[in-house]
């Protein structure tokens, strides 16, 4: 496969994401209490979003009322947060009102470790560390 030069910004193989919910203030809640960090409010009525935490040209996202339409769900594309502890994040999930759906487990020579969530709205959610 050729290399094609990329003159712009750098290339991420993830820019944007957005995690559908029901229910903004239960949701941002929920990552708040879990992540530990605040999410900054964008937005009003069907367009309200929380934004997670980024910076510089690194990958954003946010939790998102509309979504394209999108509801929660369990299945499809998993979007893994980074943190740098997922034993901390893990020992949060139940008491802020989700749930453990894959333990913590190690990955393949120095990638870290991965976890998977599923949040207050039924969303199933990657978590990632390298310690």
């Amino acid at each position: 496969m050729p290399q094609h030069q990329y003159a712009g910004p750098a290339v991420h193989a993830l820019h944007w994401f957005e995690i559908p919910v029901l229910d903004l203030d239960r949701a941002q809640g929920f990552y708040e209490a879990v992540l530990g960090l605040p999410l900054r409010r964008e937005g009003n009525g069907v367009h309200s979003m929380a934004l997670f935490p980024s910076e510089g040209d690194g990958v954003g996202g946010c939790l998102s009322v509309s979504c394209g339409g999108l509801g929660p769900a369990p299945t499809g594309t998993v979007v893994y947060l980074s943190t740098p502890s997922i034993d901390e994040v893990l020992s949060r999930v139940t008491a802020a009102g989700g749930a453990v759906a894959v333990a913590k487990t190690a990955l393949p020579e120095q990638w870290g470790y991965c976890a998977h969530i599923t949040d207050t709205e039924g969303n199933r959610v990657g978590l990632h560390s390298f310690a």
